[in-house]
């Protein structure tokens, strides 16, 4: 039971607002320790699970080539570009986004977006560069909320269209777990079919809630006009 003890160093500290890195470490070594492992085994296990899931650092090489493509100028070529299809809007362009990331995230390539790698560098500015284009300069409250629904777009995207794919990892494990549990026999497909429907309509109701965007823009709240400055 002592062993438990660690769940409490993970309530503490995230109750505290502490960096969850180091809460999740502290938590690792107290739960190790009451257990019995010695601090080469603890080290030891801590290394085997770095490098049994180093893919969660591959931030650490994108991050710094996205930010030296910024500094670039990759930020205003994604506003040009978008300038050039002069009837796509803001809310156009984020559902057509949205149905994209929706459809690569249903084949397995959720990487292929992010907000890291693709919502920040390029999608935001080209929502903000055609928003600008139909409806001048943006002020600091319309700015940020094109960036929020670009922000949105993808993550509903990628929610709701990742259950389609059938070698999710919530997929296998609901069917592990019935399959072990029930002695049934379900299939990933049967479980992806369903999930089919839930993301056309997560398509239709964010979809719409994108487009309807312009019209948010186009009138916005009378007493929340900012000068361009505020947000720079």
């Amino acid at each position: 039971m002592l062993v438990l003890l660690g769940v409490l160093v993970v309530v503490a500290g995230f109750a505290t607002r502490r960096n969850p890195l180091l809460v999740v470490g502290a938590a690792g070594i107290v739960t190790g320790l009451l257990g019995g492992l010695s601090p080469q085994r603890i080290l030891a296990d801590f290394g085997t699970g770095f490098a049994s899931s180093r893919a969660v650092t591959v931030f650490a090489i994108t991050l710094p080539v996205i930010g030296l493509l910024e500094r670039h100028g990759l930020q205003e070529q994604a506003r040009h570009l978008i300038g050039r299809f002069a009837g796509l809007t803001a809310g156009r362009f984020l559902a057509l986004y949205l149905l994209l990331r929706q459809l690569t995230a249903a084949l397995g390539l959720n990487g292929v977006f992010g907000p890291a790698q693709t919502v920040r560098p390029l999608a935001a500015p080209m929502a903000e560069g055609a928003a600008e284009r139909s409806h001048g300069p943006l002020s600091g409250r319309a700015r940020e909320k094109v960036r929020s629904f670009a922000a949105s777009a993808d993550n509903v995207g990628l929610f709701f269209g990742e259950d389609v794919f059938l070698a999710v990892g919530s997929i296998l494990l609901i069917t592990g777990f019935v399959n072990t549990t029930y002695h049934a026999h379900l299939e990933p497909l049967d479980l992806a079919l369903w999930a089919v429907p839930t993301a056309l309509c997560a398509l239709a109701v964010h979809g719409w809630r994108l487009l309807r965007l312009d019209r948010a823009l186009a009138h916005p709240p009378t007493g929340h006009r900012e000068p361009e400055d505020a947000v720079k």
